[in-house]
């Protein structure tokens, strides 16, 4: 078959079409172009993360820090977080790894002028007599009841 192959090359005989061929260069191609897709969706992403950044804007780095920027140095790519009062960390502008969208403020809680309404309610009684001993009984009768009932699966 090899000998077949180079007489054929040797004597210059023009070789059919390769189907495969064409194959193999068409998923070269798509490789490549996916390839180029995902580095320009992560460099768009990226811009985006970078045109939120600004002094006091929360945000949350590639290893998982979340802290406030206090200062943003452009030069040496530096950023400057606050990750508790007092104190300051300096990151690489690039180890951003997202923008912490602030919350909006808790709804604001209405509190009673009386005191009626912090007392307990009145216990209803349960249909079963059952729960009602379960819920008198003490802590240490709780836990006496539950080592004798369950000890385990039985075979």
């Amino acid at each position: 078959m090899t000998d077949y192959v180079l007489a054929q090359a040797a004597a210059g005989a023009k070789a059919p079409f390769d189907p495969t061929m064409l194959i193999m260069l068409a998923a070269f191609g798509l490789l490549i172009f996916m390839m180029m897709r995902g580095r320009k969706k992560a460099a768009k992403a990226q811009e985006e993360i970078r045109s939120n950044l600004e002094p006091g804007a929360e945000v949350m780095t590639q290893f998982g820090l979340f802290g406030r920027i206090v200062s943003i140095d452009t030069d040496e790519n530096k950023i400057v977080l606050e990750v508790s009062p007092g104190n300051n960390v300096t990151v690489h502008s690039q180890t951003v790894a997202k923008v912490v969208a602030t919350e909006a403020a808790a709804p604001a809680v209405e509190v009673p002028n009386d005191a009626s309404s912090l007392t307990a309610a009145p216990v209803e009684p349960t249909e079963t007599p059952a729960a009602d001993a379960a819920a008198s009984e003490t802590p240490e009768e709780t836990l006496r009841r539950l080592n004798n009932e369950d000890n385990g699966p039985k075979a």
